[in-house]
């Protein structure tokens, strides 16, 4: 276990270093970033479906996705309108740097306004691996259950932002709200979080605000 240890601090070191070479390259090009992050199932691609269909009127939207396999995901962002690049890893449960850098080359920074990138479906490992974005949002939802910020704490205290997807479910599923943000306050008190759903279109002006906010460079608060 010792020896496990420094090798997995060698290789996240090694991949923070990469971050910050794509963190540059995004900032140079004049744009916006996000990292968007849940489980299966949660609502990550309606949710940029949704964002791109919003916004591409006015904003110039790229996309890249990671997954195991298929590219279904980033078929729809295209659909949509966005620049959409496919990252396939092949069986890694997650997006790094690395992977991030290939498709950076291909997007065409300089004609984007907005970056979205789709991280692998999973609450574990892309918490420890920085991509180079500027924020790191998670997809949470109502059909998922209200425990997860308990048992997956590393993915909720690194978000900056929090969506929680499907609330037009909360009249037939189980689910306790304050029991959810109790757990969400406890690991990132002050967390910018969202309630909205993908499928009515209930909630998504404001995460549309919040993105628009940004891209046109207003000084404005996370929270």
């Amino acid at each position: 276990m010792s020896e496990r240890i420094p090798v997995v601090e060698k290789i996240l070191s090694a991949n923070d270093r990469l971050a910050g070479e794509n963190r540059a390259r995004i900032d140079a090009a004049g744009v916006f970033s996000i990292n968007v992050m849940a489980s299966p199932g949660a609502g990550k691609t309606s949710l940029i479906e949704r964002t791109v269909r919003a916004l591409c009127p006015k904003y110039r939207i790229g996309m890249i996705n990671g997954d195991i396999l298929t590219s279904l995901d980033a078929e729809r962002a295209a659909a949509a309108g966005a620049v959409a690049i496919q990252i396939n890893t092949g069986g890694d449960c997650h997006l790094d740097a690395v992977m991030l850098q290939p498709a950076l080359d291909q997007i065409g920074l300089e004609n984007l306004d907005l970056l979205i990138v789709e991280n692998v479906g999973n609450l574990i490992c892309p918490a420890e691996f920085r991509l180079g974005t500027h924020k790191n949002v998670i997809v949470a939802s109502i059909p998922e259950g209200d425990d997860k910020p308990h048992k997956y704490p590393a993915m909720y205290r690194g978000a900056d932002v929090l969506i929680l997807n499907k609330i037009d479910l909360l009249p037939y599923v189980t689910f306790r709200m304050d029991f959810f943000s109790q757990g969400v306050a406890a690991l990132n008190p002050g967390l910018t979080q969202f309630d909205l759903s993908c499928r009515t279109g209930e909630g998504l002006d404001a995460w549309y605000g919040w993105l628009e906010a940004r891209l046109s460079g207003e000084k404005v608060p996370d929270a």
